[in-house]
């Protein structure tokens, strides 16, 4: 069996809360909180949350666009965490990121063309000749034209612009692409046409992606397996479809049940979420979704479930499925 192209060991990040007259560190804010999993050449991995539950900090601590504060990215064998400046541009030629908000991701004082150069400059590849032919080709294949290289940004719609920017993320050649909610602020057609043009490179290509959105249709149609966070932690891991069918988590069941279907007539048994998120600043003792579940045991409020593999390839960190403790309940 081939190695895994990336493999995500404990990551954590936590933002610092500091307070008084000398700026005294007296907490942190833990946005990723031990996040462990695995990624196939040629998968696309689908991460889902709600707003604020730690899915982008993940893809920009997995890149090192924020520093992570303790685990371990291995990429192609080498361990990203640990590597120098340096290092770290020429590892970034094979990682590339698509951001979320194609109107913030693009220099509105530079064309096109100077965009799209940009990654080439910076890894020292291919000559102005080179250089041109490389942008003309991208802007093909993400289905603009040639000319549109002269234009600026604001001379775009949203959808235009996220294709430039997924050109730009192609430029270098990269194995794997982090998607951070990259069709979220666009219209519904447009997503479509997005999401499309991403799965033809992807087979064209043959690029990996981490595909971040709070969108669980969108994920469903372009991820070949899915992660579900909740405040900063992955609590199920599995096929897309094992999740989307047969979730397991009480926390996926909530998300799927909150899913609008456009049937009248369709009827199904919710499971609504009571309270709202707790602060990543204080978060709940044991299991951190106990505060909302609606199965909590005793043991759910003291011991924390850890992400553990219950059918072949559907991982969750949930006490409903930990014998022992079912057990002592039973007793």
């Amino acid at each position: 069996m081939s190695e895994p192209l990336l493999q995500v060991k404990g990551l954590k990040k936590y933002f610092p809360i500091k307070g008084g007259i000398r700026g005294k560190h007296i907490g942190d804010v833990k946005a990723v909180d031990d996040v462990s999993f695995e990624l196939m050449e040629g998968e696309t991995l689908g991460i889902v949350g709600e707003s604020g539950c730690g899915k982008s900090t993940t893809g920009r601590a997995i890149m090192r666009l924020l520093e992570p504060t303790a685990g371990e990215v291995i990429f192609q064998g080498k361990n990203i965490t640990k590597m120098h400046k340096e290092e770290l541009r020429k590892a970034r030629r094979d990682i590339q990121m698509v951001f979320q908000d194609p109107y913030a991701s693009l220099n509105p004082r530079h064309n096109i063309q100077k965009i799209l150069e940009e990654p080439l400059k910076v890894h020292g590849l291919g000559d102005e000749k080179e250089r041109k032919a490389k942008v003309e080709k991208l802007l093909g294949i993400v289905g603009l034209s040639s000319y549109h290289a002269q234009r600026y940004p604001h001379q775009f719609s949203g959808g235009q612009r996220q294709r430039i920017g997924i050109a730009r993320a192609l430029m270098t050649n990269p194995k794997l692409i982090i998607a951070d909610e990259p069709v979220s602020a666009l219209d519904v057609s447009i997503q479509a046409q997005v999401l499309n043009l991403m799965k033809d490179l992807q087979q064209e290509l043959r690029l990996t992606y981490i595909f971040i959105a709070h969108d669980l249709g969108v994920v469903r149609h372009i991820s070949d397996r899915v992660g579900v966070m909740y405040l900063g932690k992955m609590v199920e891991l599995a096929a897309s479809e094992d999740v989307y069918d047969k979730p397991l988590h009480p926390y996926t069941q909530a998300l799927l049940a909150a899913v609008p279907v456009p049937d009248p007539d369709f009827t199904r048994e919710t499971a609504l979420l009571k309270g709202d998120i707790p602060s990543p600043a204080n978060p709940p003792s044991g299991c951190t979704f106990h505060t909302r579940c609606p199965f909590k045991m005793e043991a759910c409020m003291s011991k924390k479930p850890v992400l553990v593999e219950v059918e072949p390839g559907h991982s969750v960190a949930c006490h409903l499925y930990d014998a022992d403790i079912n057990n002592d309940n039973k007793n």
